[in-house]
């Protein structure tokens, strides 16, 4: 069982590889949009909750997150966890800490996927993916073979985030660094942060990432 957190700005390619990893190791992705959205529609109890909340128009508590985590930690099969979009601050990630503690897990490895403003402003400003399957192409280094038409699995439903902007991302990368920034240097502390080039080439990231995961651990 091996659990890891991705940090990364908007766009340095956390899904990519977190995709990658479910594919080719069997890993869970927990991704936090994807937690409550999946309970707010599951008719539980903790589903109930987190539909109220949404539903007044509030942000879930951290503590409802926490719950929807648990829940995965303990019920879902897999070779380990892969944290997407939490923790988010610090304390989130000392919730994170107890959390593991109390299952009997540990987490084994941050990733930081760090990248250069400005060459990230120009990798998403011509990203798009495919509403289909997922897959992610870019207009300069990652076109379609065929215009308008999904390599992967022949969808012409292709999608560009309306927030796929200079200003917006601008905007995005500020939150992210303002809020995320200090999770880099209690990992640090803790021993278990790992960088890598968040803009290299796919498979190069790729290996990076399972040279770190195959390492021996303490």
């Amino acid at each position: 069982m091996v659990n890891i957190i991705l940090l990364g700005p908007p766009g340095a390619g956390k899904g990519t590889q977190a995709r990658k990893l479910v594919e080719g190791r069997g890993m869970v992705q927990l991704s936090t949009g994807d937690m409550l959205r999946e309970s707010k529609s599951s008719g539980s109890e903790m589903g109930r909750r987190v539909a109220e909340v949404m539903d007044r128009g509030q942000l879930v508590t951290d503590e409802i997150v926490i719950g929807l985590i648990e829940e995965k930690l303990t019920g879902a099969a897999g070779t380990g966890f892969i944290f997407d979009g939490f923790p988010r601050t610090l304390p989130q990630a000392d919730a994170l800490r107890d959390l593991l503690a109390r299952v009997g897990q540990r987490l084994d490895a941050v990733i930081e996927m760090r990248v250069d403003d400005a060459a990230l402003v120009a990798r998403i400003t011509g990203r798009f993916t495919c509403g289909a399957c997922g897959e992610v192409y870019h207009d300069i280094t990652r076109p379609t073979k065929v215009a308008g038409v999904c390599d992967c699995c022949g969808s012409t439903d292709l999608r560009r985030r309306a927030d796929d902007n200079e200003d917006s991302l601008k905007q995005r990368l500020m939150e992210y660094y303002k809020k995320t920034s200090p999770l880099i240097g209690y990992y640090y502390a803790q021993g278990c942060l790992h960088v890598v080039d968040g803009l290299g080439e796919i498979g190069v990231v790729s290996a990076e990432i399972a040279a770190i995961l195959d390492s021996p651990k303490g």
